[in-house]
């Protein structure tokens, strides 16, 4: 099931308030209402598509995991079942005067979303109020609830990346302790989530487990800085050995010390090259480049020795 952009759908920003949400989803509700647009099967799943975001969007816990795990996340973890389950049809409809007349009502709504789900797990009641007055008209047969997903942040230092690790983590579930062993590849990027199928919490009825998903997070590190899957580091060296050239040690990564050769004239924030000492690539093979970044350490003071060379150098031209 793809992600739907909800905020999109109806057309309002992730900051809006729950008035703004409920007002957007009766303006569009009332255009693409079934009894205003007769047979038009376009208009119909328009509406079943509002109302299933306003369904999200208009409860604070399922707003919350959709702007948690994303539309893609959010999908995969809920189904139309799960996104509808509490949504009371009939207040909602009643007080934006979508309920209809009676038994014609019943009919256009129980076509719309009678199918939800492909099993019939939900139907709507017949007689009464429109959809009823409890559960959002729909009574519900005893079914499998699965279990609430959980994240775990695993904090990693840039070394642990160049090369796929095992990590023991610890993490609380349905009150007592619980140990996995996490598998992180090689290069993974700060950010990313490693999802662990059934090690969320226990589901209800019967229902299957909740996810475990872990979170990366790389730490900062005092010499590397990250662009993709380069690594950038300053080297600073002499105006002397700028001017003259010098050959230098550059660290790596993996605790490997390469020399490199700084040709006469450098100038400042010049770099170099260093293929294939980056970080690995996840996908493909093959690493990552290292960049060093040359700095020239101009001296702040001098003795008067070097002063006077300097001015001779100076009048010469230098």
């Amino acid at each position: 099931m793809s992600g739907k952009d909800y905020y999109k759908i109806l057309g309002v920003s992730k900051s809006a308030s729950k008035e703004a949400v409920k007002k957007a989803y009766r303006k569009l509700a009332l255009k693409y209402h079934p009894d205003h647009n007769k047979g038009d099967k376009g208009a119909e799943s328009k509406f079943k598509e509002l109302s299933e975001a306003y369904a999200v969007l208009s409860d604070p816990e399922k707003k919350k995991q959709y702007d948690m795990f994303g539309a893609d996340g959010f999908q995969r973890r809920f189904t139309q079942d799960d996104i509808f389950r509490s949504f009371d049809f009939g207040t909602i409809f009643r007080e934006f005067g979508l309920g209809g007349r009676g038994g014609q009502s019943q009919d256009t709504f129980g076509h719309i979303f009678g199918g939800m789900g492909g099993r019939g797990k939900y139907n709507f009641r017949t007689g009464g109020a429109p959809f009823g007055a409890s559960a959002g008209g729909f009574h519900g047969h005893r079914q499998g609830i699965k279990g609430q997903d959980l994240v775990y942040q695993l904090s990693l230092d840039l070394e642990e990346l160049s090369e796929n690790s095992n990590k023991i983590i610890s993490y609380q579930v349905d009150g007592r302790q619980e140990q996995v062993s996490v598998k992180v590849p090689a290069g993974i990027s700060d950010g990313q989530k490693l999802r662990l199928r059934g090690k969320g919490e226990v589901g209800a009825n019967g229902g299957p487990n909740g996810d475990l998903y872990i979170q990366i997070r790389v730490r900062n590190h005092p010499l590397f800085k990250r662009v993709d899957d380069d690594l950038y580091l300053k080297q600073q060296i002499k105006f002397s050995e700028a001017a003259l050239g010098t050959e230098i040690q550059v660290p790596t990564i993996d605790q490997k010390r390469l020399k490199l050769r700084i040709p006469p004239g450098t100038q400042n924030n010049a770099k170099f090259r260093l293929k294939g000492y980056g970080l690995p690539h996840m996908k493909g093979g093959g690493r990552g480049d290292a960049y060093a970044e040359i700095g020239i350490d101009v001296p702040k003071k001098l003795t008067e020795k070097q002063k006077t060379l300097i001015k001779k150098l100076a009048e010469s031209g230098f």
